[in-house]
Parts: structure tokens; sequence; C-alpha cells
């Protein structure tokens, strides 16, 4: 266990999937969370309270689009003034669009960066002043595997997953000789709703049953052959927060089940 007890959490992306798993592993572990996201809010909230160990912990939402900087901006002064300053920050939101280079839409490639990469920054650089004052703070960004390698046809998220792991780098160097942590954690394939529909669709296309089709998603790229769960995330984060983590500054560590060894 890990004692957040009185820490302030933000997860960005959080009302499901991943972050949604990152933010009940922090609240189980005694932090205050604000989640942030669109969709079953009232689900999620209800998930994390439950999974609070205080009767004292607090949990709010707020909605801001992670595509803009003044929502981002208007989210972590809310943070401040409805739980307290930012301690833990994990930026998760993400969205996704595939696509040839040369059909890829100019638009969706300017969402995909200004969601994944530059609300990163946004976050990053209005939750350092206190952390510094404090002389304390876990940042983790959630990159991807393809952070580290890249597939055909996402260019655009390819690209931003890489920026996260370099921003990460220099946000790390930058506050090396504070009690200021970051890092990036790379996931392969997560059975999230998102990528259940792919399992899905990819069944209905090639007429086969899902569990083959879940087999033959995972056997193109992921040798475990087994999903990375959002609950195996949220445990890495954890340590990652924990005292154990404090001198791991900077690195981008893969969780897929083999997918970058290859």
């Amino acid at each position: 266990m890990t004692n957040l007890a009185g820490k302030v959490a933000l997860v960005t992306g959080s009302t499901s999937g991943i972050g949604l798993g990152i933010a009940r592993k922090l609240a189980a572990n005694g932090a205050h969370v604000l989640l942030n996201g669109f969709g079953d809010v009232d689900g999620a909230l209800a998930l994390v309270r439950e999974a609070t160990v205080s009767a004292s912990q607090k949990v709010a939402h707020h909605g801001a689009d992670m595509s803009r900087a003044a929502e981002i901006e208007q989210m972590m002064g809310y943070c401040a003034d409805a739980l307290g300053p930012a301690d833990v920050l994990v930026n998760n939101a993400g969205i996704q669009h595939v696509a040839p280079v040369e059909e890829f839409s100019p638009e969706k490639w300017d969402q995909i960066l200004a969601i994944n990469l530059s609300s990163t920054f946004h976050t990053t650089r209005l939750a350092l002043p206190s952390m510094r004052a404090r002389n304390w703070g876990r940042i983790v960004n959630v990159a991807s595997v393809h952070g580290l390698v890249a597939s055909a046809q996402k260019a655009a998220y390819v690209a931003a997953k890489h920026g996260v792991i370099g921003f990460t780098k220099v946000t790390a160097l930058e506050t090396a000789r504070t009690g200021i942590t970051c890092n990036a954690i790379c996931p392969g394939w997560v059975l999230t709703p998102l990528v259940q529909k792919q399992v899905e669709a990819r069944a209905a296309l090639q007429h086969t049953s899902l569990e083959d089709a879940r087999l033959g998603l995972l056997s193109e790229k992921q040798p475990s052959a087994e999903f990375v769960t959002p609950d195996d995330l949220a445990d890495l984060v954890l340590f990652l927060c924990s005292d154990a983590g404090r001198q791991i500054r900077g690195a981008a560590w893969n969780m897929d089940g083999g997918w970058t060894a290859q």
C-alpha cells in the first residue's frame, strides 16, 4: 500500500477505461481525486467514491475539454479551490484516428496533438509551481507503446505519444533536484471499451468468434496474447507515486506483454 492520505490527485480522461482504473486505485490509497472527462460522469464518480477509504476524502469532477488551454486552466484552478493543488498529476486523456498520411484529416491531426500532447504540457506547467513550493509531486504521463515504436496509419497518435515521452524527459531533468518526479508509462493493448469495440468489429468483419478476434488482434503485436488491464497500469502508477519510485525520473516504462521486446 502507498499512503496518499491528504494528497490530491488529478487524472485527466478518467471517466472510463485506464484513467478510471487509475483514479480508483489512487482513491483506494487515500488520495482526494479530481476526475475529468465525458460520458458517464455520475457512474465514474460513484465508482471512485466507492473506492475511498476515509470519510474525509473528496472526489470531484471537472469537464474541461482537453483540447482547449483555457478550459484546462479553469480545471486546474477548480482543483486547487475544491480539493487543493494537485500533488499527483496523471495525464491520461487521449483520442485516436486511423488513416494513411496522405488521407489524414488536418483537423484530426490538430485535435489529436492538442489532446494527446499539448494538454500534458498545459497541466504540467500549471501544476509545477505548487509542487515546487511543497517540494513534492508525482507526474505520470500515460503515453503508449506507440511512444516507442510505430504502427501504420496512426501518424498523429504516434507523433503525439513520442512527443509525450520527450516532454516527460525534459520535465524530469528540470525537476531532478527536487522532490518531484515525472515519468511516462507505455501500455500495449489494453481491454478498454474502445478496444472491445475493435474486437467486436474484427469478429463481425472476419465472421469469427469474439475469442478468435481477441487472439488475432493480440497475436499481431503482443506476444503474451493477454491484454494489459487498467488495474495493472494503476498499480504501476501507484508504485511511481511511492517512496520507492523517488529516483525513477524520466522513464518510459512499457507494460506491453512483450510488444517492444520483439
